[in-house]
């Protein structure tokens, strides 16, 4: 057998003669065991125990001159990988087991290398850069999100990281070797979303042709990521308010209720406070799904950390395109950092990448630096306007920012919303003149 397996350049085998002198080198942590099931000076079900006890990962290849197939399923019931009784094929057969063993292995290698890659990749010093007290901020709740399955909600502007951080939770919480699903709630329509997310039985409707598991079944175990929470339907929320209380789902079709044990994080860049009170978003679902509160920091009000997300990207880009990384200059520094970036963090990036191609040498110029921002308020700034239009034009440019919601602009403005109505008002009034 020895002779055999050390045909195959890829194995390295040692052989023992008893138990006792092996249990003294199963600190080697062996890839593979094979046990003779009768040993000198005990047997191989107690050696089996002991290998187990060590390290339950390791496979063991029961080899006995015996027939008995109680034997043989009591072996694999205490954790033995195969049985293999001995016979003239046996070697064939030893070649072929321990090949498979030999996958097995490498798979469960290159598994926990791909865990731990995404545990580094997730880390929150790796998923988010900064060092401004709003962004550590972040992280302090983030830490304290791993230490329980409370609900997490997370809201911000567009761009800020919202699913980066609900994926940083779920890859370093107990969950991590579980699904993680997410879901974009406003790019569902309204009719399909009960589907999407619970699920449907063959012919329950048309076009359903066969039976579909539901968001919530895919993250049985793991976690699920609602984002943008505040665009969900009155009458689905109804729905999604007994999912969790009742912690089970029924799918469309199906009269059969199924457990689900999934954590939920939300995000959205809306008020739900705000939503709760105009009546588009249900009250008692509010306060089932607040749990953690995370509030992402706008990149405007992140101080230093534009340098810091700058030199990142600049870095990944350099290395997922194979390119030497390049500089900022002082100049494309102050150009960044004077920038009040609308698209926050993901806008730096669209910036930084096209600024690496458009660069013709080592360093970053302020030329090569582009802002395209959808944002009014640049172009707005490129007129000469009185006091008072500048007013106007801010305030209907934060209106179409948040759904013509007042109160809402009003507070991000820290004016009165009678200070609102006022103006839009009196430009209505100076349209109404002009047109006459």
């Amino acid at each position: 057998m020895s002779y055999e397996l050390e045909l195959n350049p890829d194995f390295e085998v040692e052989m023992f003669y008893d138990g006792e002198t092996f249990l003294k080198h199963l600190e080697e942590h062996p890839d593979a065991v094979t046990l003779d099931y009768l040993l000198p000076d005990t047997t191989g079900n107690e050696v089996l125990l002991k290998i187990k006890e060590f390290d339950p990962t390791i496979p063991v290849l029961m080899i006995s001159g015996q027939k008995d197939v109680l034997t043989a399923l009591n072996l694999m019931k205490e954790g033995a990988y195969d049985y293999l009784v001995k016979s003239d094929d046996m070697i064939k057969k030893l070649r072929n087991i321990m090949f498979n063993i030999q996958e097995k292995v490498m798979l469960e290698r290159k598994v926990h290398a791909l865990e731990r890659e995404v545990r580094r990749k997730y880390h929150f010093d790796n998923m988010m850069k900064g060092k401004s007290s709003a962004i550590l901020r972040v992280f302090e709740l983030m830490e304290k999100a791993l230490r329980s399955n409370i609900t997490v909600s997370i809201t911000g502007e567009t761009g800020t990281g919202k699913e980066l951080v609900a994926k940083s939770i779920h890859f370093n919480s107990s969950r991590r070797n579980q699904a993680f699903v997410a879901i974009n709630v406003s790019a569902i329509p309204k009719e399909l979303i009960e589907s999407e997310l619970f699920g449907f039985e063959k012919g329950s409707f048309t076009g359903a042709h066969q039976k579909r598991e539901g968001k919530f079944e895919e993250a049985n175990n793991g976690t699920l990521f609602l984002d943008e929470i505040g665009d969900m339907d009155i009458n689905m929320q109804t729905k999604l308010l007994r999912v969790l209380q009742d912690g089970e789902i029924a799918r469309i079709g199906s009269s059969k209720t199924i457990k689900v044990n999934c954590r939920v994080i939300i995000a959205t860049h809306k008020n739900l406070a705000q939503e709760v009170k105009k009546g588009n978003f249900r009250e008692d679902l509010y306060y089932r799904l607040l749990g953690l509160p995370i509030e992402m920091p706008p990149l405007r009000n992140r101080d230093s950390d534009i340098l810091i997300l700058a030199q990142h990207f600049i870095k990944n880009f350099s290395e997922e395109n194979k390119l030497p990384i390049k500089e900022l200059s002082a100049e494309a520094i102050q150009k960044l950092n004077s920038y009040h970036f609308p698209g926050n963090v993901r806008e730096l990036q669209a910036v930084i990448d096209l600024a690496m191609v458009l660069s013709n040498t080592d360093m970053i110029e302020a030329s090569d630096i582009s802002f395209n921002s959808v944002d009014g308020l640049d172009e707005m700034f490129s007129k000469e306007l009185t006091l008072k239009e500048y007013d106007t034009q801010i305030i209907k440019i934060f209106l179409e920012k948040y759904g013509n919601d007042i109160p809402t602009v009003a507070d991000k403005l820290a004016i009165g919303k009678s200070t609102i109505y006022r103006i839009l008002a009196e430009e209505k009034k100076s349209k109404n003149r002009r047109k006459y």
